[in-house]
């Protein structure tokens, strides 16, 4: 076992399964206010069947630093334990990959777990082929009591046919965030965009694969995502405009064939619209009635949906039955009309 000098005071970390050798697979995980979920994170990665790995735990700027601490006390001795100002989760993977041993790094949410086998296959699959950059597995969410609880990934958000450029575009196929890369392959297409709070690994992802890398994806259940109200990426209003900056990113930045710059502004379209949707829809329940009408027809002039029009209409004429209906029969008129 040999010794890596971890940063900011924390203790040293061991890893690797052979002395001057380093460790096959660099476990990346980023924490901001996860001090209640980091354990069992952590003992999920402990449990691997797989062990040629180092675990780096990035604390960004966490307000919950002293507990979080506390929880990595235990830990100390196995883990690799940065410490930074804020820079969001961009930033925090990056300061990871900058200290990482592994020529394999896969990513796991402060907040997710993994299941035992889930290095041993990912290593396996990525391994036996060479040409794979990326690969990523089906998930399980959990945690809220919200409809997706207990619900697979790939069913909500589907993978079907080879990952392109255009279908992770158009979102035929969806890369999960606990994906395995190859290390080179990351630092090949730039690292995570910094200047991005949320979707960064849409990003990311979109880079690799313009920049000639392949990603690919099994459906074996191997983590699970926990799913958290009130987190950021659970508000599709922030989640709706940080699409349309990466989308507007791709536009200006890469060079694009005819069929691909079609397919960039068929979709800032449809994000425009679906930021709008989900803007009304926060207007109504707020009580600005003028103003969800505004963003709901707005919205509803891509989307041209049958319920979306009989909203409005509800809207014009009867906002407070339309209220009632909301609360009373499971959200009927405000179920998401489309996917995002």
């Amino acid at each position: 076992m040999r010794e890596a000098i971890v940063r900011e005071g924390s203790t040293r970390a061991t890893y690797g399964r052979i002395v001057g050798c380093p460790p096959m697979v660099s476990v990346v995980i980023p924490t901001y206010n996860c001090a209640q979920f980091i354990t069992e994170a952590l003992d999920s990665v402990l449990a691997q069947t797989f062990t040629d790995y180092e675990i780096i735990v990035i604390n960004d700027g966490s307000p919950d630093t002293e507990e979080l601490e506390r929880a990595l006390t235990p830990y100390r001795s196995r883990i690799v334990y940065l410490k930074q100002e804020n820079r969001g989760v961009s930033g925090a993977r990056n300061t990871a990959i900058a200290a990482a041993h592994g020529s394999l790094l896969a990513f796991l949410d402060g907040d997710d777990t993994w299941l035992p086998h889930y290095l041993e296959v990912q290593v396996a699959r990525i391994q036996a082929d060479p040409t794979i950059d990326v690969l990523y597995p089906n998930v399980m969410m959990f945690g809220d009591s919200s409809r997706t609880a207990g619900e697979e990934f790939m069913t909500i958000c589907p993978s079907n046919g080879d990952v392109t450029f255009e279908r992770l575009l158009m979102q035929e196929c969806n890369v999960s965030n606990c994906s395995i890369a190859r290390r080179e392959s990351i630092v090949r297409a730039g690292l995570y965009d910094e200047s991005l709070r949320s979707v960064e690994d849409f990003d990311l992802w979109l880079r690799v694969i313009k920049q000639g890398g392949r990603i690919a994806y099994h459906r074996d259940v191997l983590a699970r995502y926990r799913l958290r109200p009130g987190s950021l990426t659970a508000d599709p209003i922030w989640s709706c405009g940080n699409i349309l900056k990466v989308l507007a990113k791709v536009k200006n930045t890469m060079e694009l064939a005819p069929s691909e710059q079609t397919t960039v502004d068929n979709q800032i379209q449809h994000f425009q619209a679906l930021l709008r949707f989900h803007e009304g829809k926060r207007s109504f329940l707020s009580g600005d009635t003028a103003s969800a009408i505004k963003a709901l027809t707005e919205a509803n002039s891509f989307f041209r949906n049958r319920k979306l029009s009989m909203t409005v209409m509800i809207l014009r004429v009867a906002p407070r039955l339309l209220l009632r209906a909301y609360n009373l029969r499971d959200r009927l008129y405000f179920r998401t009309i489309t996917k995002y």
